[in-house]
């Protein structure tokens, strides 16, 4: 098992882990942290806007992205009889059924 090799099943299993994740993360508001555009400050977790709108979409990436990377690379570490199934084609399957579950969380904003 060379780095080589498994690099592909790192990059799909990220790919998958952090689509659904992000999806997750929006729809139950999983953000690592809070950003304050408006003093430029940041906060730990999910924060009340301080003197305007606060922005979640940053703590969004960044939870998605730390537990997708966890995942990927558990996933290198496994035998290659069980990743075997996994194919680049599986990431643009996923991508596009998280497309249609943004587009439904997101109904009401386009369906006014």
């Amino acid at each position: 098992m060379t780095p080589s090799n498994r690099f592909p099943v790192f990059a799909i299993v990220f790919g998958i882990v952090f689509a659904v994740m992000y999806v997750i993360a929006v729809e139950k508001n999983y953000a690592l942290f809070t950003y304050h555009p408006a003093i430029n400050a940041f906060g730990a977790g999910v924060q009340e806007g301080k003197d305007g709108p606060a922005m979640y979409w940053y703590g969004w990436l960044a939870t998605s992205g730390i537990i997708a990377f966890v995942a990927g690379a558990i996933a290198s570490f496994l035998p290659e009889s069980l990743t075997r199934v996994l194919k680049p084609g599986c990431t643009w399957v996923v991508a596009i059924a998280v497309m249609a579950a943004f587009a439904w969380l997101l109904r009401n904003y386009f369906l006014r």
